[in-house]
Formats: C-alpha cells, sequence, structure tokens
C-alpha cells in the first residue's frame, strides 16, 4: 500500500513537469454503471439487479484511479423494495466515502424501485421518452380457492401461530389479512416517499398526492415536477462537464451464459427462468414496454 501511494505521489509530481507532463498526466475517468432489470433477490430472478450482484460492481467502479463521477445507467421498472435500498445505501456510502458526485442516467423507465435507484445519485437525467415515477408500493397474487374445490382437492395446512397462513391462495381472503397488508405496504410507502423527499429535497415541486400515489410520467413532466434534473444523454453530459478527452470505463454483472449450460441443474433453471420471463413482462407492461 505504501509502495502504491508512492508511486502516485512520484506521478503527481512529474506531471507538473512540462516536459512530460503530457504523458504521464491520466485522463480523467467516468465509471458507468449499467442497472438494467427488475430489482430482486439474485437468487429468484434472470439477470435483474440485486444487492449481492452488484455490491462488488459498485466498489469496484468507485475504486477507479483518477475518477471525477460515476454514472448510473437505469433501465428499471422496480421490484423488491429491500434490494434497491441495500443498493442505494451502498452508492452513498461509497460516494460520499470518495467524494465523488453521482449522476443518474435513466432510459426506458426508472419507476418504483428503480427510481429509488435514481435517488441514490446526486443528479437525475433522462431522454424525453423516459417513464419516471411510479413511487408507491403495489403486492400482486392469484386466488385458487375455487380452482382447487373443482377438482375434489382437499388441501391440509397445519401451522403454530395463527398469522402462519397469512394471505393463503387456496383460501377465501380474509378482511383481517388484507388490513395487515395494507398496513405494511403503508410503512414501505412511507420509507419510499421519504428517500425521495431526502435525496431530491427542496427540488420537488408538486403535493405528495400528486407525486406519490403511484403515478408515472415522461421525462418533460417529471422535471416540472422536479423528480430529475435535466433531459440529457450521459456521455453529452459528462463530456461538457469534465471535457471531451474524459474516458469512460464500463462495470456491470458478467453475462454467464456459458456456465448456465454447464450446469447440471439447467433444466430446472430453464423452468424457473421461463417462469422469471413471464413475471418480468407483467412488471414492464405496466409501463407499456
Amino acid at each position: 500500500m505504501a509502495i502504491k501511494k508512492k508511486i502516485a505521489e512520484t506521478c503527481s509530481a512529474l506531471s507538473d513537469v512540462p516536459v512530460i507532463g503530457g504523458i504521464l498526466k491520466p485522463k480523467p475517468k467516468i465509471a458507468v454503471v449499467r442497472m438494467s432489470g427488475v430489482i430482486a433477490d439474485s437468487n429468484t430472478k434472470r439477470g435483474g439487479i440485486s444487492f449481492q450482484k452488484y455490491e462488488s460492481i459498485l466498489e469496484n467502479a468507485f475504486d477507479l484511479h483518477n475518477l471525477k463521477a460515476v454514472a448510473l445507467l437505469i433501465n428499471s421498472p422496480g421490484g423488491s423494495p429491500a434490494q434497491s435500498q441495500l443498493i442505494g445505501d451502498k452508492i452513498r456510502q461509497l460516494a460520499e466515502e470518495k467524494e465523488v458526485p453521482v449522476y443518474a442516467f435513466t432510459e426506458d423507465v426508472a419507476a418504483s424501485g428503480g427510481y429509488w435507484l435514481a435517488c441514490a445519485a446526486d443528479e437525475i437525467y433522462a431522454v424525453p421518452s423516459s417513464i419516471i415515477g411510479s413511487i408507491g408500493v403495489i403486492s400482486a397474487s392469484f386466488g385458487f380457492k375455487e380452482l382447487i374445490e373443482r377438482y375434489g382437492i382437499e388441501r391440509r395446512v397445519h401451522t403454530a401461530g395463527k398469522d402462519k397462513s397469512f394471505l393463503d391462495p387456496f383460501t377465501e381472503e380474509k378482511p383481517a389479512d388484507v388490513k395487515r397488508l395494507k398496513s405494511l405496504q403503508k410503512d414501505l410507502h412511507t420509507l419510499f416517499t421519504g428517500w425521495v423527499k431526502e435525496r431530491r429535497g427542496q427540488k420537488v415541486n408538486g403535493t405528495d398526492k400528486e407525486l406519490f400515489e403511484g403515478a408515472f410520467w415522461t421525462a418533460e413532466k417529471a422535471l416540472e415536477y422536479g423528480l430529475i434534473d435535466g433531459l440529457e444523454s450521459y456521455k453529452p453530459m459528462c463530456k461538457e462537464r469534465f471535457g471531451d478527452d474524459v474516458k469512460f470505463i464500463n462495470f456491470g454483472p458478467e453475462k454467464g451464459f456459458i456456465s448456465s449450460l454447464i450446469n447440471p441443474d439447467a433444466k430446472m433453471n430453464m423452468a424457473r427462468d421461463t417462469a422469471d420471463i413471464l413475471e418480468e413482462k407483467a412488471i414492464w407492461g405496466r409501463f407499456g414496454l
């Protein structure tokens, strides 16, 4: 560590020498972290965004030599609140430790958990056709009570604790269960809106009813509401701010295609992936994508 520090100090000193300064002085760098897909635990989704997958990616991005800023390229319809919070907190921790600005650039959509991630940045930018918002909480499921009755299936459930069969899809929906679920959703919604207010501060221009009821907008309307800072893509904005010679270094998850082919559980993974694809399409479909 001491040797590395000494080399850095020597290079810094030599960069002031007119004759060789241009050779030794490194170009400013922007770490570009692409975050695309549904946000979920890495064990439950094919691809997508998870804390386990992105923790080391973010650490490597913020550890880049001569780093001037981190650009987050976000394209996500949302997903797990817990995973969104873990990743957002990690971004803020690293940004404060390294004293480096973070900029978010949304692509097709930054909605729900996707917007949570964007709020981890110091500034948020979007292209005009981006979909922004959906600051709310949703839970969706199915009820199969009549289906199993039609086929004469008897289901037997034994629990220790009256709430262990909470929202059982094979029984009649109970008003008490729905009330409890809505209470949980309210708590999560309060966390989400609190995060947005903390990160966006005085930039927010709208009432809670306008902004925090789950609606989403195109980027221009989101700009009016103060949910984003401008209409811009990442390369022009970064070059304007840090110079034309800025170098972009990409960070992201490995594809892992070959390893999936030789996995002994490939058939099971294929079935799980098919279910994940259908679920992901339903989530993206809420935004017409």
